[in-house]
């Protein structure tokens, strides 16, 4: 039952920030871009484990994901602006998000 209500709450969260943003898209950009999937991970583990030590890890590991994810909100609106199609910005954007994950995990690594 509890799954379910996690479940209701974050998709309530992303419809409410979607619907926002038609309506105020910088509002709308402000409510989208706060870490509400880390926030609602953190607090759903915390809720099933009580473990800190995984909230720890869990904030870390967002920590180092949030410098490649960058790489989606810069290249998506070029490729946009440049007057490709939304979804081929869209899949170019991913495609360059994850290659910047991968090097930015290998140079983690390396270094």
């Amino acid at each position: 039952m509890f799954y379910a209500v996690k479940v209701i709450i974050s998709a309530l969260l992303i419809v409410a920030a979607s619907e926002l943003a038609k309506r105020s898209p910088s509002l709308g950009g402000i409510i989208a871009s706060l870490p509400l999937t880390s926030l609602l991970a953190i607090i759903w583990l915390y809720r099933d484990t009580n473990d800190i030590q995984q909230i720890q890890s869990l904030s870390y590991g967002i920590l180092w994901a949030v410098i490649p994810s960058l790489a989606l909100f810069i290249t998506l609106p070029l490729f946009l602006k440049l007057g490709w199609r939304f979804e081929i910005s869209l899949s170019a954007a991913c495609t360059v998000t994850f290659l910047s994950y991968v090097t930015f995990n290998w140079a983690v690594q390396r270094f």
